[in-house]
This record gives structure tokens, C-alpha cells and sequence, in this order.
């Protein structure tokens, strides 16, 4: 009898090391090395199963018909959106977000949804009992439609449930971490029977037609826990980000296979559930104080979707040898380098002031078109001079204090005049302006915005 064989690997990347250590040669991370068993010898030892030989496949060229793939519309149009027009028929898409972010919420109600079309909807919960979910269903509205529901977490016996009778159209996994299969023997959540179970899920999917939906928990660091492979095994990668403090919740797409991968869904959490948000602007921009100083509206893009924003800055003396930075919903590093470009190239002296900077609503920014806007509301609120409410701000700033133009100006514009706004500040070089555009302030440097803000009591005397 082959003698057991083990190996040890690293639960947070999948690295596979000869023997135990304390921290990960792979992601550094400490603690993340569990032993697992083998099945079997390795390297052509006892136990080693002689490969079987394979057979040809066929071979094909690039040209030929091309079908688009067939999409299962669940009729909330923000998760239609996120998606990329609906569910793709035998796809495996992975849902990731913060324990109690409402993810279990959303699936109820896009399980409901489909339900309600004759769509057959199984749901299998692996971490609350079948009497929880039909609680959840109740406060929904859902309770009266016909998704299938189970509580099991062997992964073998969901497949058989899922084999018999006619073939389910949305499958939904809560979630991935509670999986188990009797051909691994390991801990579930372990990084075999993560890699075994989705795998399993995944080929079902691909053979059946099905879609399959799973629900993936996230560290501390809002990543899906576990390895990163899991991410690269499925057609599509959501996460479900929201804040605590607010009401509003933001489905973003980070992968898919079959759509744009930079689209958002904004929702609202309520007692009854999630509410779309049609328009997310008028959400960020509901409580703006238009007389404060440091406070400018971002007109940002979110894939095809513009949405204004209000990013708020506060400068004050310090009383510390080393001032401070905090940062709320935008990188430290980057507003590190707006306010070095301020100091050396526009004499905006920062270095005796702590600054806090917050984006409004909870809502994060990641791309760089937001510089302007950020330098705005920092003289805005060093100079004590609060900027005029009918202007958007948006423009990207290079380490020469330059301003370079960005991409999609026209509907960014578009949606701040919808919105009331009759004037912008951007980059001067922006090529694809309207025709019927209003009050347009172009800036060639970051110190032409100094100047238009605070005049020249904030620059420093030219030598």
C-alpha cells in the first residue's frame, strides 16, 4: 500500500512548500501554511496512477460564424448593467463582499426576479438553515415565487441534486468557502477543496448550460478570500462594495469574459431590500453645503456611466512636528503627489497644515482624473474661498504641474448640466468638447487653478 504523502500550502495564495514554515515565500504573508494530504505518491512514486494516452481533438481556424452568447436578463437593471446586459447561459460568475454587505440579498431578489420569468432558480445555501433563508425571502417579497432551495455543503451531493430533473437555469452558491468534496481530504476552505469544488461547480456549468453564481467571503483587506486562482478559474468577478455608514451599495465589476469589466450598479439598502439607484449622482450630491470652503464637485467617469461626486478638503495649522494625512475614498499616494506638485510648482505652502481629505457618500475614487478637483478643494480650503456651485472639476495632473486631458469629456459634461451645473474646469488641451457647452474654464498648469481660486495671495514671490 502506498504510504501517505503530505505537502503544505499557503491558504492565502496557493504556494506549495516542501515543508512547514512561518511565513509564505509567495504573498509574505504569515501563518497562511496549512498541511494537506495527497492522494497518492508524486513524481512517479508508489501510488502513481500511469497516465492514460490521450486522443486528437479537432482543430478549427479563427474565421467562421460567431453567436453571441446568450444572456439571461433578470430585469433589475443595475445588476444588468454590472453584468453586462444580464447572467450568461453556462457561466460561472463569483461574488465577493463584507459579511453583511448584502450579498445574500441581492441574489434572493435576482432569484426572485428570474422566478417570476419561469426561469428554474435553485439556491443552495451552505451557511444558514433552509428556515433563515425562507426568513430573508419573507422581508423580501420572494416567499410566494418558486426558487428551489436547499441547505448542503458536499459537493458531490449538490451535483446530484442539481442532475435530477430538468436543468436549472441559475444556480447560486452561498457560499464557495463552506464546499467540501470527498475526493479531497482536507479542511473546507482549505485551498483544495476550494480549488475542487469550484471546479466542480464550474464543469457543471460549462456542460449543462447553467449559470452558476458563487458567493466568495473577502479578508480584511476586501479581497475574495483565498487564493487568487479562484478569481482566474471564472468567467466573471463582482464585488459588492458598500459602507457601513451609508445606505447605498455599489456592485462593481473587477472581470468578465463577456462585458466591459469597468461598469458599476448602484443600490440602496432598505428595510425591504435593495432599491436601484437610476442616477447616482443625485445620491452623492444630495447634502452639499455650496458656501463651504474645500469642497469641489467631480464630474468621474464610471465605465460608460458618469457620476458626480463631492470630494471635501479640510487644511489646518498643525500642532504636531509631522503633519497629517488621512484619506477617505482615494490614494494616499496619489494625493501625496498632488500636494507635492502644489508646493514645488504653484508655492502653495502645505507642510505646516494637516490635511484630511473625504470623498462624499462613502463613494471611493480610482482613477486619476480626479487630480483637479482634489487641488481645487485643497486651495479651496487653505485659502478659506469657497468655489462656485455651478462647477465641475475634473483633469489629470503630471509631476511637471501640467495638466493632461482625460477621456469621455462630453459626457462628463453631459451629466453635469443634466445635474444643473453650467460651467467646468479642465485640462485645456480636451479635444471632444460639445458644441453647446457653458461656462468652460481651461487650465494649461495646475498653478493657472491657484491663481483662479486664490488669486496670488497663496503663491509664492517669484525669485
Amino acid at each position: 500500500m502506498a504510504r501517505a504523502k503530505t505537502q503544505f500550502v499557503c491558504q492565502n495564495c496557493g504556494t506549495v512548500h516542501s515543508r512547514w514554515a512561518g511565513k509564505c515565500d509567495g504573498c509574505g504573508q504569515w501563518n497562511t501554511i496549512v498541511e494537506e494530504d495527497l492522494l497518492g505518491g508524486v513524481g512517479g512514486g508508489p501510488g502513481k496512477m500511469a497516465p492514460k494516452k490521450g486522443r486528437p481533438v479537432t482543430l478549427t481556424t479563427l474565421s467562421g460564424e460567431i453567436e453571441e452568447a446568450p444572456r439571461i436578463a433578470t430585469g433589475m437593471g443595475e445588476l444588468d448593467r454590472a453584468t453586462g446586459g444580464g447572467f450568461v447561459r453556462g457561466s460561472a460568475v463569483l461574488i465577493g463582499g463584507d459579511p453583511g454587505i448584502g450579498k445574500s440579498t441581492l441574489l434572493m431578489q435576482a432569484a426572485a426576479a428570474l422566478s417570476r420569468k419561469k426561469q428554474r432558480v435553485i439556491y443552495v445555501s451552505g451557511e444558514e438553515a433552509v428556515a433563515q433563508v425562507r426568513l430573508r425571502a419573507q422581508r423580501l417579497g420572494a416567499a410566494d415565487t418558486d426558487v428551489l432551495l436547499a441547505a448542503e455543503t458536499n459537493v458531490e451531493d449538490i451535483l446530484a441534486t442539481l442532475s435530477e430533473g430538468k436543468r436549472p437555469d441559475l444556480v447560486i452558491i452561498d457560499s464557495i468557502q463552506t464546499l467540501w468534496s470527498d475526493s479531497a481530504d482536507s479542511a473546507p476552505g482549505t485551498v483544495t477543496q476550494l480549488r475542487t469544488g469550484v471546479q466542480a461547480m464550474i464543469r457543471f456549468a460549462k456542460q449543462t448550460g447553467a449559470t452558476m453564481v458563487l458567493v466568495g467571503h473577502v479578508t480584511k483587506e476586501g479581497q475574495i478570500a483565498g487564493p487568487r486562482l479562484v478569481e482566474h478559474m471564472v468567467d466573471a468577478v463582482l464585488y459588492f462594495e458598500g459602507d457601513r455608514g451609508h445606505h447605498y451599495r455599489i456592485l462593481r465589476t473587477v472581470k468578465n469574459r463577456f462585458g466591459p469589466t469597468d461598469e458599476i450598479g448602484v443600490f440602496e439598502m432598505s428595510d425591504r431590500g435593495l432599491r436601484e439607484v437610476a442616477n447616482p449622482s443625485e445620491l452623492f450630491l444630495g447634502e452639499r453645503n455650496e458656501k463651504a470652503p474645500g469642497a469641489a464637485v467631480f464630474a468621474g467617469m464610471e465605465g460608460t456611466r458618469p457620476v458626480l461626486v463631492e470630494v471635501q478638503a479640510l487644511v489646518a495649522p498643525t500642532s504636531l512636528g509631522t503633519p497629517r494625512r488621512a484619506v477617505v475614498g482615494w490614494e494616499p499616494s496619489r494625493l501625496a503627489m498632488v500636494l507635492a506638485v502644489l508646493e514645488a510648482h504653484c508655492g502653495v505652502r502645505l507642510g505646516q497644515h494637516d490635511v484630511y481629505l473625504n470623498i462624499a457618500g462613502g463613494y471611493r475614487i480610482t482613477e486619476p482624473a480626479a487630480d483637479i478637483a482634489i487641488a481645487a478643494a485643497l486651495v479651496s480650503s487653505l485659502a478659506g474661498v469657497a468655489l462656485p456651485a455651478d462647477r465641475v472639476y475634473f483633469g489629470e495632473v503630471s509631476l511637471s504641474g501640467a495638466v493632461r486631458p482625460v477621456s469621455q469629456t462630453a459626457q462628463r459634461l453631459k451629466e453635469a448640466e443634466k445635474l444643473g451645473f453650467s460651467g467646468a474646469v479642465l485640462p485645456g488641451a480636451s479635444a471632444d468638447l460639445p458644441k453647446a457647452a457653458g461656462k468652460v474654464s481651461k487650465l494649461e498648469s495646475l498653478a493657472d487653478l491657484v491663481v483662479q481660486i486664490a488669486g496670488r495671495k497663496l503663491k509664492a514671490p517669484e525669485e
